[in-house]
């Protein structure tokens, strides 16, 4: 066989070799050179990375989506309020991995013990987006002097998780075993390939609308292994953070603000390949019990947003904490 005759018969291996290839020499260099925005805190078994930025006495600390560090998106606006934090859970993003179960239960006790390490003093305005409200709640329960006010961002509701119909069961089964696969096409480069082709913002054109760094920071995340095992692994333990958030209940008079999304996926992503009835129905009712958190909790709706409001519509989110932040202000003048 000649050499024309062996790359023409094995040009698609040839082709993932060189994905491949240039996956591993980028990655070195973003290792050597892309230096974090904020800081490494070592924690003693792993480091996580947190940034801050605004000034203030009060703090927004924010606790992604599954899968996501979409703090990197809002951070701008929400530093024009007050001082604002964001980290990525171990695994994702420039934070070491850490082999404990990734439940909610260890990412509050960990979120915990960063904010201790780094000295970022409460009190706290805490954000939780999608499975990021599970961790929130917790963190409120655990540490309720700590915290003055909750954005809760399209929230999860761990009644409706833990009973749900067999059809979203095969869903979320169908998502667990989508990550999995994805770590090993992130391993072999395709993710990253199909990212410098530009699929993110093709599939979620929304994403065009922010800068080239903030962009450069989530799609670098979403091309490690570590992200997308990190995301089966928070999938795999979604039902024992579901029993373990049960205790959060009752958050007695803390200022919430619940923001429900007009629906789970939008029509044109989402009926390209299931019917989004049924999960959206699950939503609806979800929503209800949100709002029984506290005694003080109400609900903004995103019109124009699908699941990912920080995506499709972040100035509501801007817009909940700029109110609890407010009433905040208001009660301490009030009080003083």
């Amino acid at each position: 066989m000649n050499l024309i005759s062996f790359i023409s018969s094995h040009i698609d291996l040839l082709f993932l070799l060189g994905i491949t290839t240039y996956h591993a020499v980028a990655t070195r260099q973003e290792k050597l050179h892309m230096k974090p925005i904020g800081k490494l805190i070592d924690l003693g078994s792993h480091k996580l990375h947190l940034y801050c930025a605004g000034e203030g006495n009060i703090t927004i600390v924010l606790d992604h989506s599954l899968g996501g560090i979409e703090g990197y998106f809002l951070v701008e606006e929400l530093a024009k309020i007050t001082r604002v934090c964001i980290y990525d859970r171990a695994g994702y993003g420039c934070s070491e991995s850490n082999y404990q179960p990734r439940t909610s239960e260890q990412i509050v006790k960990e979120l915990h013990n960063l904010l201790l390490k780094a000295e970022i003093e409460p009190p706290y305005i805490l954000v939780g987006n999608s499975f990021g409200t599970y961790n929130m709640r917790l963190y409120a329960h655990y540490f309720p002097e700590e915290v003055l006010g909750i954005v809760l961002t399209d929230g999860l509701h761990e009644k409706l998780m833990l009973s749900m119909p067999i059809s979203l069961q095969l869903l979320k089964s169908f998502f667990s075993i989508s990550f999995a696969i994805a770590s090993l096409g992130a391993a072999l480069g395709i993710v990253r390939f199909l990212g410098i082709l530009g699929i993110f913002e093709i599939m979620k054109k929304e994403l065009r609308q922010f800068s080239p760094q903030s962009l450069k920071i989530v799609k670098t995340s979403f091309y490690s292994a570590k992200h997308w095992l990190t995301m089966f692994r928070e999938m795999w333990s979604l039902n024992h953070s579901g029993y373990q958030v049960q205790k959060a209940n009752d958050l007695g008079k803390i200022p919430i603000i619940n923001i429900k999304a007009n629906t789970f996926l939008k029509p044109t992503l989402g009926k390209l390949y299931f019917s989004i009835q049924s999960a959206d129905k699950l939503r609806d009712v979800m929503q209800s019990h949100l709002l029984l958190l506290s005694t003080d909790c109400q609900q903004i709706l995103a019109e124009k947003s699908g699941h990912f409001v920080w995506i499709d519509q972040q100035e509501t989110i801007v817009q909940a904490v700029t109110q609890i932040f407010q009433k905040v202000q208001n009660i301490n003048q009030t009080n003083s």
